[in-house]
């Protein structure tokens, strides 16, 4: 039944149908991004932890990646998956450890992941 005068009849509910699906998007868009920027700063706080314990004095070799992957796990464990870390690109006076592994995903088979880099230079004792 419809009013004359009225010509307008549904489109209050044609636009919710427009609407909320876009408004929902924007909300799941904005979780992805807060666990990806997570993941990142996980992975740049365990780089730095591996960049930290293998710049000691005659500290092992794989004394960084190690201990990385370590604070990764403990600390980032709800959202950097899969932590590697790796130690390539350190020199004699140099360290560089690189975090790498995947931000939790909302929308099934979208794989973010998130790669950091940290360097210091090595402690060595000069004399004066």
């Amino acid at each position: 039944m419809t009013r004359p005068g009225h010509p307008e009849r549904g489109a209050l509910t044609l636009s919710y149908v427009i609407i909320v699906p876009v408004f929902l998007a924007a909300l799941l868009f904005i979780a992805q991004f807060a666990l990806w920027f997570l993941a990142r700063e996980a992975a740049l706080a365990a780089a730095r932890q591996g960049t930290d314990a293998a710049r000691q004095f005659n500290a092992p070799r794989q004394a960084g990646p190690d201990t990385a992957v370590a604070f990764a796990r403990r600390h980032g464990s709800g959202f950097l998956l899969s932590p590697a870390a790796s130690a390539a690109g350190s020199g004699q006076a140099t360290v560089q450890i690189t975090v790498t592994g995947e931000a939790p995903s909302l929308v099934p088979g979208l794989t973010v992941r998130v790669r950091e880099v940290a360097r210091a230079p090595v402690e060595r004792f000069t004399t004066p």
